[in-house]
Protein backbone atom coordinates (compact mmCIF):
# COMPACT_ATOMS: atom_id res chain seq x y z
CA UNK A 1 0.00 0.00 0.00
CA UNK A 2 2.65 2.21 0.81
CA UNK A 3 4.32 1.62 -2.71
CA UNK A 4 1.00 2.52 -4.11
CA UNK A 5 0.69 5.69 -2.26
CA UNK A 6 3.88 7.30 -3.17
CA UNK A 7 3.26 6.06 -6.97
CA UNK A 8 1.27 8.97 -7.90
CA UNK A 9 4.09 11.28 -6.87
CA UNK A 10 6.87 9.90 -9.17
CA UNK A 11 8.44 12.35 -11.45
CA UNK A 12 7.15 11.81 -14.89
CA UNK A 13 10.58 11.43 -17.69
CA UNK A 14 11.78 14.42 -19.11
CA UNK A 15 12.08 14.96 -22.80
CA UNK A 16 15.26 15.91 -24.73
CA UNK A 17 15.70 19.39 -25.06
CA UNK A 18 17.69 19.83 -28.15
CA UNK A 19 16.27 17.46 -30.74
CA UNK A 20 13.70 20.35 -31.99
CA UNK A 21 16.93 22.46 -33.07
CA UNK A 22 19.00 20.00 -34.67
CA UNK A 23 16.73 20.01 -37.94
CA UNK A 24 16.66 23.93 -37.84
CA UNK A 25 20.23 23.52 -37.60
CA UNK A 26 20.54 21.53 -40.44
CA UNK A 27 18.00 23.91 -42.58
CA UNK A 28 20.39 26.41 -41.60
CA UNK A 29 24.03 24.71 -43.42
CA UNK A 30 21.85 23.41 -46.22
CA UNK A 31 20.64 27.22 -47.15
CA UNK A 32 24.25 28.15 -46.18
CA UNK A 33 25.54 25.90 -49.04
CA UNK A 34 22.89 26.62 -51.00
CA UNK A 35 24.13 30.17 -50.83
CA UNK A 36 27.61 29.73 -50.95
CA UNK A 37 26.90 27.68 -54.40
CA UNK A 38 24.83 30.06 -55.85
CA UNK A 39 27.13 32.63 -55.17
CA UNK A 40 30.24 30.89 -56.54
CA UNK A 41 27.99 30.20 -59.66
CA UNK A 42 27.25 33.88 -60.21
CA UNK A 43 31.18 34.70 -59.78
CA UNK A 44 32.36 32.38 -62.11
CA UNK A 45 29.72 33.51 -64.81
CA UNK A 46 30.65 37.38 -64.25
CA UNK A 47 34.49 35.95 -64.93
CA UNK A 48 33.48 34.04 -67.21
CA UNK A 49 31.50 36.84 -68.91
CA UNK A 50 34.09 39.32 -68.28
CA UNK A 51 36.65 36.90 -70.15
CA UNK A 52 34.33 36.58 -73.25
CA UNK A 53 33.62 40.35 -73.33
CA UNK A 54 37.45 40.84 -73.22
CA UNK A 55 37.94 38.59 -75.79
CA UNK A 56 35.28 40.24 -77.84
CA UNK A 57 36.58 43.63 -77.81
CA UNK A 58 40.41 41.75 -78.87
CA UNK A 59 38.51 40.48 -81.97
CA UNK A 60 36.75 43.68 -82.39
CA UNK A 61 39.96 45.58 -82.10
CA UNK A 62 41.81 43.27 -84.28
CA UNK A 63 38.53 43.58 -87.24
CA UNK A 64 38.87 47.22 -86.86
CA UNK A 65 42.41 47.27 -87.66
CA UNK A 66 42.57 45.02 -90.18
CA UNK A 67 39.29 46.74 -91.95
CA UNK A 68 41.23 49.61 -91.36
CA UNK A 69 44.29 48.31 -93.43
CA UNK A 70 41.91 46.79 -96.23
CA UNK A 71 40.48 50.51 -96.17
CA UNK A 72 43.74 51.88 -96.45
CA UNK A 73 44.80 49.57 -99.16
CA UNK A 74 41.98 49.79 -101.02
CA UNK A 75 42.10 53.77 -101.19
CA UNK A 76 45.54 52.83 -102.02
CA UNK A 77 45.08 51.12 -104.51
CA UNK A 78 42.59 53.27 -106.15
CA UNK A 79 44.91 56.18 -106.41
CA UNK A 80 47.44 54.29 -108.35
CA UNK A 81 44.69 53.40 -111.13
CA UNK A 82 43.71 56.79 -111.06
CA UNK A 83 47.06 57.63 -111.72
CA UNK A 84 47.99 54.68 -114.19
CA UNK A 85 45.19 56.19 -116.08
CA UNK A 86 46.47 59.72 -116.17
CA UNK A 87 49.53 58.13 -117.21
CA UNK A 88 47.85 56.57 -119.70
CA UNK A 89 45.35 59.54 -121.07
CA UNK A 90 48.81 61.36 -121.47
CA UNK A 91 50.53 58.14 -122.99
CA UNK A 92 47.33 58.00 -125.48
CA UNK A 93 47.66 62.09 -126.14
CA UNK A 94 51.61 61.39 -126.96
CA UNK A 95 50.35 58.53 -129.10
CA UNK A 96 48.42 60.67 -131.08
CA UNK A 97 50.79 63.38 -131.12
CA UNK A 98 53.16 61.16 -132.64
CA UNK A 99 50.96 60.05 -135.11
CA UNK A 100 49.99 63.82 -136.43
CA UNK A 101 53.53 64.44 -136.62
CA UNK A 102 54.23 61.12 -138.61
CA UNK A 103 51.48 62.59 -141.20
CA UNK A 104 53.04 65.67 -141.29
CA UNK A 105 56.55 64.09 -142.01
CA UNK A 106 54.70 61.90 -144.55
CA UNK A 107 53.46 64.96 -146.41
CA UNK A 108 56.61 66.79 -146.71
CA UNK A 109 58.26 63.51 -147.86
CA UNK A 110 56.01 62.89 -150.68
CA UNK A 111 56.50 66.63 -152.26
CA UNK A 112 59.87 68.37 -153.37
CA UNK A 113 60.95 71.84 -153.21
CA UNK A 114 58.25 73.76 -155.17
CA UNK A 115 56.65 70.74 -155.77
CA UNK A 116 52.87 70.48 -155.40
CA UNK A 117 51.21 67.14 -154.24
CA UNK A 118 50.04 67.25 -157.81
CA UNK A 119 53.38 66.69 -158.89
CA UNK A 120 55.27 64.85 -156.40
CA UNK A 121 56.80 61.80 -157.84
CA UNK A 122 55.94 58.84 -155.45
CA UNK A 123 58.84 56.58 -153.60
CA UNK A 124 58.82 53.38 -154.83
CA UNK A 125 56.37 50.96 -152.97
CA UNK A 126 56.90 48.46 -150.87
CA UNK A 127 60.67 49.90 -150.26
CA UNK A 128 62.07 48.78 -146.51
CA UNK A 129 65.15 49.66 -144.78
CA UNK A 130 67.92 48.36 -146.32
CA UNK A 131 66.47 48.46 -150.27
CA UNK A 132 68.21 50.22 -152.26
CA UNK A 133 65.33 51.79 -154.33
CA UNK A 134 64.66 54.34 -151.30
CA UNK A 135 66.50 57.13 -150.30
CA UNK A 136 68.71 56.58 -146.97
CA UNK A 137 68.13 60.05 -145.38
CA UNK A 138 64.08 58.83 -146.08
CA UNK A 139 64.46 55.37 -144.40
CA UNK A 140 66.88 56.51 -141.65
CA UNK A 141 63.84 59.02 -140.49
CA UNK A 142 61.06 56.76 -141.35
CA UNK A 143 62.37 53.93 -139.18
CA UNK A 144 63.37 56.13 -136.32
CA UNK A 145 59.63 57.48 -136.31
CA UNK A 146 58.18 53.91 -136.99
CA UNK A 147 60.45 52.49 -133.61
CA UNK A 148 59.69 55.08 -131.55
CA UNK A 149 55.79 54.92 -132.67
CA UNK A 150 56.46 51.13 -131.54
CA UNK A 151 58.04 51.74 -128.16
CA UNK A 152 54.86 53.96 -127.58
CA UNK A 153 52.02 52.06 -128.45
CA UNK A 154 53.30 48.43 -126.52
CA UNK A 155 53.90 51.21 -123.66
CA UNK A 156 50.35 52.07 -123.85
CA UNK A 157 49.28 48.43 -124.08
CA UNK A 158 51.25 47.43 -121.31
CA UNK A 159 50.06 49.81 -118.96
CA UNK A 160 46.45 48.68 -120.24
CA UNK A 161 47.43 45.36 -119.38
CA UNK A 162 48.29 46.47 -115.48
CA UNK A 163 45.39 48.19 -115.04
CA UNK A 164 42.96 44.90 -116.14
CA UNK A 165 44.97 42.77 -114.46
CA UNK A 166 44.56 44.95 -111.11
CA UNK A 167 41.14 44.41 -112.22
CA UNK A 168 41.59 40.57 -112.24
CA UNK A 169 41.34 40.18 -115.83
CA UNK A 170 43.52 37.56 -116.98
CA UNK A 171 45.07 38.36 -120.02
CA UNK A 172 46.13 35.71 -121.89
CA UNK A 173 44.24 36.14 -125.25
CA UNK A 174 46.63 34.93 -128.24
CA UNK A 175 45.99 34.80 -132.31
CA UNK A 176 45.31 31.03 -133.71
CA UNK A 177 48.20 29.37 -134.40
CA UNK A 178 50.22 31.75 -131.06
CA UNK A 179 51.00 30.04 -127.74
CA UNK A 180 51.05 32.29 -124.88
CA UNK A 181 53.40 32.43 -121.94
CA UNK A 182 53.22 35.05 -119.41
CA UNK A 183 52.22 38.08 -120.89
CA UNK A 184 53.62 37.43 -124.53
CA UNK A 185 52.27 35.50 -127.18
CA UNK A 186 54.93 33.57 -129.60
CA UNK A 187 55.27 32.24 -133.53
CA UNK A 188 57.57 29.42 -134.42
CA UNK A 189 57.83 30.20 -137.86
CA UNK A 190 59.36 27.50 -140.67
CA UNK A 191 60.91 28.16 -143.55
CA UNK A 192 63.66 29.49 -144.78
CA UNK A 193 64.92 33.01 -144.31
CA UNK A 194 67.71 35.35 -143.99
CA UNK A 195 67.33 37.26 -141.02
CA UNK A 196 66.34 40.74 -142.34
CA UNK A 197 63.52 38.30 -144.05
CA UNK A 198 62.24 36.87 -140.80
CA UNK A 199 62.15 40.82 -139.19
CA UNK A 200 59.62 41.70 -141.87
CA UNK A 201 57.15 38.30 -141.80
CA UNK A 202 57.15 39.00 -138.20
CA UNK A 203 56.16 42.60 -138.73
CA UNK A 204 53.56 41.68 -141.38
CA UNK A 205 52.50 39.31 -138.40
CA UNK A 206 51.52 42.22 -136.18
CA UNK A 207 54.80 41.37 -134.03
CA UNK A 208 58.26 41.23 -133.85
CA UNK A 209 61.58 38.63 -133.60
CA UNK A 210 61.58 37.54 -129.70
CA UNK A 211 63.45 39.37 -127.34
CA UNK A 212 64.46 37.49 -124.54
CA UNK A 213 64.67 38.79 -120.71
CA UNK A 214 64.87 35.51 -118.75
CA UNK A 215 66.19 32.20 -118.27
CA UNK A 216 61.66 30.84 -117.86
CA UNK A 217 61.70 32.68 -120.96
CA UNK A 218 64.32 31.12 -122.25
CA UNK A 219 63.38 27.57 -121.14
CA UNK A 220 59.87 27.78 -122.82
CA UNK A 221 61.50 29.03 -126.21
CA UNK A 222 64.07 25.98 -126.13
CA UNK A 223 61.01 23.50 -125.47
CA UNK A 224 59.43 24.75 -128.93
CA UNK A 225 62.27 26.61 -131.11
CA UNK A 226 63.23 24.83 -134.28
CA UNK A 227 66.47 22.52 -133.50
CA UNK A 228 68.36 23.43 -136.25
CA UNK A 229 68.41 27.18 -134.96
CA UNK A 230 66.06 29.99 -135.50
CA UNK A 231 66.63 33.78 -135.64
CA UNK A 232 65.78 36.01 -132.69
CA UNK A 233 65.79 39.61 -132.70
CA UNK A 234 68.93 40.21 -131.24
CA UNK A 235 71.71 42.30 -133.20
CA UNK A 236 74.87 44.57 -133.45
CA UNK A 237 73.97 46.34 -136.82
CA UNK A 238 74.15 49.99 -135.50
CA UNK A 239 77.03 49.03 -133.50
CA UNK A 240 79.41 46.66 -133.30
CA UNK A 241 79.73 44.51 -129.86
CA UNK A 242 76.44 46.78 -128.72
CA UNK A 243 73.53 44.20 -128.67
CA UNK A 244 69.98 45.25 -128.79
CA UNK A 245 66.62 43.50 -128.64
CA UNK A 246 64.05 44.24 -131.21
CA UNK A 247 62.13 46.05 -128.56
CA UNK A 248 65.06 48.65 -128.15
CA UNK A 249 65.27 47.33 -124.66
CA UNK A 250 69.80 46.46 -123.88
CA UNK A 251 70.63 42.98 -123.24
CA UNK A 252 69.74 42.04 -119.65
CA UNK A 253 70.20 38.73 -119.72
CA UNK A 254 71.98 36.19 -122.03
CA UNK A 255 72.75 32.77 -122.80
CA UNK A 256 75.90 32.76 -125.38
CA UNK A 257 77.23 29.70 -126.52
CA UNK A 258 81.24 29.11 -125.78
CA UNK A 259 82.99 31.21 -127.06
CA UNK A 260 80.12 33.85 -128.98
CA UNK A 261 79.57 36.14 -130.05
CA UNK A 262 83.18 36.11 -131.48
CA UNK A 263 81.82 38.30 -135.19
CA UNK A 264 83.57 35.23 -137.44
CA UNK A 265 84.79 37.00 -140.77
CA UNK A 266 83.52 40.14 -139.48
CA UNK A 267 80.30 40.40 -140.49
CA UNK A 268 78.35 38.66 -137.95
CA UNK A 269 76.21 40.98 -136.79
CA UNK A 270 72.56 39.06 -136.07
CA UNK A 271 72.03 36.40 -133.61
CA UNK A 272 69.99 32.87 -134.06
CA UNK A 273 69.29 30.74 -131.29
CA UNK A 274 70.72 26.89 -131.77
CA UNK A 275 68.68 23.83 -131.05
CA UNK A 276 70.06 23.94 -127.38
CA UNK A 277 68.47 27.59 -127.06
CA UNK A 278 72.34 28.76 -126.94
CA UNK A 279 72.97 31.84 -128.79
CA UNK A 280 74.95 32.08 -131.79
CA UNK A 281 76.26 35.73 -133.53
CA UNK A 282 75.83 34.93 -137.19
CA UNK A 283 76.01 36.66 -140.71
CA UNK A 284 72.72 38.34 -141.35
CA UNK A 285 72.66 37.25 -144.74
CA UNK A 286 72.57 33.42 -144.16
CA UNK A 287 69.72 31.44 -144.07
CA UNK A 288 67.64 29.83 -141.09
CA UNK A 289 64.90 27.60 -141.53
CA UNK A 290 63.05 28.71 -138.46
CA UNK A 291 62.37 32.62 -136.23
CA UNK A 292 60.32 32.97 -133.40
CA UNK A 293 57.97 36.29 -133.09
CA UNK A 294 56.30 37.47 -130.12
CA UNK A 295 53.61 40.14 -129.19
CA UNK A 296 51.35 40.98 -126.30
CA UNK A 297 48.87 39.23 -125.29
CA UNK A 298 45.76 40.54 -124.96
CA UNK A 299 42.72 40.62 -122.62
CA UNK A 300 39.88 37.85 -123.35
CA UNK A 301 38.84 34.46 -123.05
CA UNK A 302 41.54 32.67 -121.96
CA UNK A 303 44.00 30.38 -124.86
CA UNK A 304 46.11 27.36 -124.15
CA UNK A 305 48.47 27.63 -121.57
CA UNK A 306 52.67 26.64 -122.44
CA UNK A 307 52.30 24.60 -119.54
CA UNK A 308 49.59 22.04 -120.66
CA UNK A 309 48.78 20.46 -123.82
CA UNK A 310 48.88 23.02 -126.37
CA UNK A 311 48.66 22.78 -130.50
CA UNK A 312 52.25 23.81 -132.17
CA UNK A 313 51.46 26.14 -134.80
CA UNK A 314 51.59 24.45 -138.12
CA UNK A 315 54.37 25.92 -140.55
CA UNK A 316 53.19 28.51 -142.61
CA UNK A 317 54.45 28.49 -146.11
CA UNK A 318 56.64 31.21 -147.38
CA UNK A 319 56.84 32.17 -143.52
Amino acid sequence: MAGHEYAGFLEPPRRPCCRPRLPLVLLGMLTALLWAGLLTLLLLWHWDTERNLRQLEDSAARNVSQVSKDLHRYQSDQMAQKSQAAQLSRNVERLQAQQTQLESQGERRGRGPGQTVGGTAPEPQGTRPGDPRAPKHHLNERRAASDSLEKLQEEVAKLWMEILASKGTTCNTCPEGWLHFRQKCYYFGQGAKRWVQARFTCDDLEGRLVSIHSQEEQDFLTKRANKRGSWIGLRDLDLEGEFIWMDGSPLDYSNWNLGEPNNGDQGEDCVMMLGSGKWNDASCRGELDAWVCEQLATCGPPAPSASGDVLEPAPTEGH
